[in-house]
């Protein structure tokens, strides 16, 4: 695949993931360029172990988490947590009414990590569970948890209101 093919399939993607991640559109764009930087640089070192789309998200997580560094933001390491399958994805209806969309992206910015970085992977990015965990280090069926539990809080908060 060509340099402009790769950054026309994944740039949108990988901008929303790093958007999710930084809650700024401008270092969420700085990240992006360099994160396609960083790839055309490093192409060789891509062994196609995993699809590119994953690699690419994650140079681009660990850009961000060096950006975290310099800057000393807090940032919270993702743990393992037990696995159990989960079929029935009530999510995958997401409402059309801007309003809503909004509120519901809120709810999404107001949960811990690494449920927010999750969701947003599965949402946004439209990552398999098996890139999520790829992208974040963990396996397939800890993205598939973190995401259902991140479902249940998401409904808790709905509840709420």
């Amino acid at each position: 695949m060509d340099v402009e093919n790769m950054y026309q399939n994944y740039a949108k993607p990988l901008y929303w993931f790093l958007l999710g991640l930084s809650h700024s559109p401008e270092t969420a764009e700085e990240l992006t360029a360099e994160t396609f930087y960083q790839a055309i640089r490093c192409i060789k070192r891509y062994d196609g172990s995993c699809q590119l789309k994953t690699w690419l998200f994650q140079i681009g997580k660990n850009l961000w988490l060096k950006q975290c560094a310099k800057e000393k933001r807090d940032f919270h390491l993702i743990g393992q947590e037990a696995s159990v399958e989960c079929s029935y994805d009530p999510m995958d209806q997401i409402v059309d009414e801007s309003e809503e969309r909004i509120t519901f992206y809120k709810k999404i910015t107001s949960l811990d990590e690494p449920y927010k970085t999750v969701v947003y992977l599965r949402l946004a990015s439209n990552l398999t569970f098996e890139e999520i965990g790829q992208v974040l280090n963990q396996s397939a069926n800890w993205a598939r948890v973190t995401y259902y539990r991140a479902k249940e809080r998401l409904k808790a908060s709905y509840e709420k209101d």
